[in-house]
């Protein structure tokens, strides 16, 4: 059986916000050196994107910021998201993983996942926050759209509710977004009752629980999402901050619980491509333990 296409660009860990902080370079090499590894993955370099994908996403206005600002040598962007004179050329390889793990999937080769930082799902149309720069899975399904894959389900495991991913769906009855994660915590959103038109499945929760309780509710929610409905491809902000003892979550995961989540959507969806792209997870070597088993999940 063929390995896992993981597309990466070495921009990627060239982004930087600092010593002390969370978002660091150590988390995707952990993630790289893992799958060097591992025989289920094979790992591709591929060009950096350019502005075109992105601009299916946020405006000219955003990008030209965040393209000066990283000129400038970088800088505090918000109160948690900086950058450096690299995180421009790390945007643009970012996208250039995700618009070919995109491709391979659509061409029919087989799931794939984009090992990117920083990671998206913060990310707002005019808004860098949370870590996020630009919006990942958001460039991702914009992409897919235009290759005919019209309805596309985004799965986000991440701790954090992908706000900046709402925002920018909300109104659309092409793309259903599920989320599990954390709350009350950051950013603060996400409540069940935030529905779009419809097309929105917030499953909020407090930390401390089983990790089945996790897994049962958020299947549920996947469930719910594509009761007949059935999509031309499924992305996964795939964030693992939600694995115990992450600092910056209080979730109680373990790496198999990815791969189950990953094998019922195979299992419900068959003939449905999935893409993962990188998003949360502070602990390196547990980060990467995820990853992996995702990846095993989606062979």
């Amino acid at each position: 059986m063929n390995p896992v296409a993981v597309f990466t660009h070495p921009d990627c860990l060239r982004h930087d916000p600092g010593p002390g902080h969370p978002e660091t370079p150590a988390r995707l090499q952990a993630v790289l050196d893992r799958l060097a590894e591992d025989p289920r993955a094979r790992l591709e370099a591929v060009r950096a994107g350019g502005r075109f994908d992105l601009l299916a996403v946020h405006p000219e206005t955003h990008l030209r910021h965040l393209e000066e600002w990283s000129a400038r040598g970088g800088g505090v962007v918000s109160v948690d998201t900086i950058t450096n004179g690299a995180s421009w050329p790390a945007v643009l390889g970012a996208v250039g993983a995700v618009m070919a793990a995109v491709d391979h999937a659509h061409a029919g080769r087989g799931h794939a996942f984009a090992a990117v930082r920083p990671p998206g799902h913060h990310a707002l149309a005019q808004r860098a926050m949370g870590f996020c720069l630009v919006n990942n899975v958001m460039v991702a399904a914009r992409r897919a759209q235009r290759f005919g894959r019209e309805q596309v389900l985004i799965v986000d495991w991440d701790v954090h509710h992908g706000n900046g991913t709402q925002g920018l769906v909300e109104a659309d009855p092409t793309v259903r977004y599920v989320s599990l994660h954390q709350h009350p915590w950051y950013p603060g959103t996400g409540m069940a009752e935030e529905r779009g038109v419809g097309n929105v499945f917030n499953v909020p929760r407090g930390p401390g629980a089983p990790a089945e309780r996790y897994v049962g509710d958020l299947w549920a929610a996947i469930v719910a999402a594509t009761e007949g409905w059935t999509p031309d491809l499924v992305l996964l902000s795939a964030g693992y901050d939600a694995m115990a003892g992450d600092p910056l979550g209080g979730f109680t995961l373990e790496a198999g619980d990815f791969a189950a989540i990953t094998y019922r959507v195979r299992e419900r969806l068959p003939r449905t491509p999935i893409v993962g792209l990188l998003e949360g997870g502070y602990l390196p070597e547990r980060t990467a333990e995820g990853v992996a088993a995702t990846i095993g999940a989606l062979l």
